[in-house]
C-alpha cells in the first residue's frame, strides 16, 4: 500500500497541484446552517480516564517539535524546561479541577461548551495554562529561571513585559551603548559608572521592566557618589551604577551579554490547539462558546446579546452596501479566537482552536498533520461547496468566526487512481493515535 501511494504522489506533478497550492480565484465563505445528517446509532460514551488520556496523548501530539527556530533565545528556552519541567509537571498535578471548567457555570440543563476555554503553552515549561492565567504563569517561569541565569532571565524580562516595542527598542539600543563604550575603552573610568538620575537613563532605560534587574546581573553595583566638582566637603550625592572592578577582566562576557540583549525577542505563549477528533455526527455543526473566544466583557457579552435580538426585527430594512460592510468589520473584531471543525468524507470530525486573525495556511497545516498520509491533495470547502482557495486570508476575514463547519474534498483524480488500483484502503484517513482516542460530539 505504501509503495502504491508513492507512486500516485510521484505521479501528482502531472495531475494535479501540489498541497498548499492555490487551485482558483480568492472567495470568502458565508456563515453556513449545513443540512442535518442522519444520526449515527448511539454508542457508549468513552470514560472520564479514557478522555483524560484522550486529551493528553492529543496534546502531546501538537507539542512534537515544528523545526528549530535559529535563534539564541533558542538555548535558553532549552534550558528553561529542564530546569522547570518537574516544577510545572508537580503543579498541573496540584491544580484544581474546578479551574479546568468553564470560566462560569453552566445553568442546569443548558449544553456543553465544545471548548472548556482558551488555552495557551508556555514555552519555557512546556505547561498548558488557561488564557487568563498566561502572563502570571509566564512571571513565574522567568523568575524561577533567574536562580539558574539571571542575565538570560533579566534580558527575557526586558523583552516580554514591556508592551511597547519602540521604547524596547530604543532602551535596549541605549544599553548596549553603555556595554560598547566599557568593552572598546576598559582603560576609561568614566565609561564604568550610569548616573541613574541621567536625563536620558530615565527616559529610555529606568522606565523599563527588568532594567534594574540586569544591570545587577551583569555586575553592575549601586553606590552613592559625591557629585563631581563639588569639592570633598560637598554633602550633595548621587545614585550611580558602577561596575565592580572584577568585571573588567570579563570583557567579552560583557559583549556577549549585549549580543544577547540585541537578539532577544518576547516569550509568547504558544495557542493550544485543543485537538480533538469526534466520532460522525448531526451536531457538528452545533457550537457552544465560552467567553475566551469573545473580545468582550461579561457585562458587553449580555448587551451584545440583546442586541442580536433587536437586529432580528433590523434585518428586513433597506441597508446601503457600505452600511452592511461596516457591520461586517465591527463584528468582526468582536472575536479573538475561533472554534473550526472540518468533517472528512467518512463523516469524521477534526476540531482545532485558531486566532481569529490567523491565516488559513494555519488550518490547512493542521489538517495535514492529522493524516495518515499527508502528501494526498485536499481542498477545504465552506457553505455551499464554496473552496476556501486563498489560504492568506484571515479567518474572520472569510466569515469564519467565531466557529465554522468545513468540509475536506479529496482530490478526485487521485482518489480515482487509489480506487481502480484495487489496493485494501485503511477506514479512516486520519493518524491511527488520533482514531482511538476517537470522542463522541454531545
Amino acid at each position: 500500500m505504501r509503495k502504491f501511494f508513492q507512486e500516485i504522489k510521484a505521479d501528482l506533478k502531472f495531475k494535479t497541484a501540489g498541497p498548499g497550492q492555490k487551485l482558483s480565484e480568492p472567495s470568502r465563505a458565508p456563515k453556513e446552517k449545513p443540512k442535518a445528517e442522519a444520526a449515527p446509532k448511539p454508542r457508549q460514551a468513552p470514560t472520564d480516564e479514557a478522555q483524560m488520556a484522550a486529551a493528553a496523548a492529543l496534546a502531546r501530539l501538537e507539542l512534537k517539535p515544528k523545526g528549530k527556530v535559529p535563534s539564541s533565545q533558542e538555548a535558553i528556552k532549552n534550558q528553561v524546561r529542564k530546569e522547570l519541567m518537574a516544577e510545572a509537571a508537580a503543579s498541573e498535578k496540584e491544580l484544581p479541577v474546578e479551574e479546568k471548567d468553564v470560566a462560569s457555570p453552566a445553568k442546569e440543563g443548558a449544553a456543553a461548551p465544545s471548548v472548556p476555554g482558551v488555552y495557551f503553552i508556555c514555552p519555557l515549561t512546556g505547561a498548558v495554562i488557561r488564557k487568563n492565567e498566561k502572563e502570571k504563569h509566564l512571571r513565574e517561569a522567568i523568575q524561577a529561571y533567574s536562580s539558574v541565569d539571571p542575565v538570560a532571565a533579566s534580558i527575557m524580562e526586558i523583552h516580554t513585559f514591556n508592551k511597547d516595542r519602540e521604547k524596547v527598542r530604543a532602551g535596549v539600543e541605549t544599553m548596549a551603548k553603555y556595554l560598547d563604550n566599557i568593552y572598546l575603552h576598559p582603560e576609561e573610568e568614566k565609561y564604568q559608572k550610569i548616573k541613574l538620575q541621567n536625563k536620558v537613563f530615565q527616559e529610555r532605560i529606568s522606565c523599563l521592566e527588568g532594567i534594574h534587574r540586569f544591570f545587577q546581573a551583569i555586575g553592575f553595583e549601586t553606590k552613592t557618589l559625591p557629585v563631581p566638582g563639588q569639592g570633598k566637603k560637598s554633602q550633595t550625592t548621587e545614585e550611580y551604577y558602577v561596575l565592580k572592578e572584577e568585571m573588567l577582566t570579563k570583557l567579552e562576557d560583557l559583549k556577549q551579554y549585549k549580543e544577547q540583549l540585541l537578539s532577544s525577542e518576547p516569550v509568547r505563549a504558544q495557542l493550544d490547539r485543543q485537538l480533538s477528533v469526534f466520532k460522525p455526527s448531526a451536531e457538528a455543526a452545533r457550537f457552544e462558546l465560552p467567553n475566551d473566544f469573545y473580545n468582550l466583557t461579561a457585562e458587553e457579552i449580555k448587551r451584545e446579546q440583546r442586541l442580536r435580538t433587536e437586529a432580528v426585527e433590523k434585518a428586513s430594512m433597506l441597508r446601503t452596501r457600505a452600511m452592511r460592510e461596516k457591520e461586517e468589520q465591527r463584528e468582526m473584531r468582536k472575536y479573538n479566537y475561533t472554534l473550526v471543525r472540518v468533517r472528512f468524507p467518512d463523516g469524521y470530525i477534526l476540531q482545532g482552536t485558531f486566532y481569529a486573525r490567523e491565516p488559513v495556511s494555519a488550518l490547512y497545516s493542521f489538517v495535514r498533520e492529522a493524516l495518515r498520509e499527508d502528501w494526498l491533495p485536499f481542498e477545504l470547502l465552506g457553505p455551499g461547496g464554496v473552496k476556501l482557495t486563498d489560504e492568506n486570508l484571515a479567518f474572520n476575514e472569510c466569515g469564519l468566526v467565531p466557529s465554522a463547519l468545513l468540509t475536506l474534498a479529496w482530490d478526485a483524480a487521485v482518489m480515482a487512481d487509489i480506487e481502480a488500483s484495487g489496493e485494501e484502503k485503511p477506514t479512516s484517513s486520519l493518524k491511527p493515535e488520533l482514531l482511538s482516542r476517537v470522542q463522541t460530539l454531545s
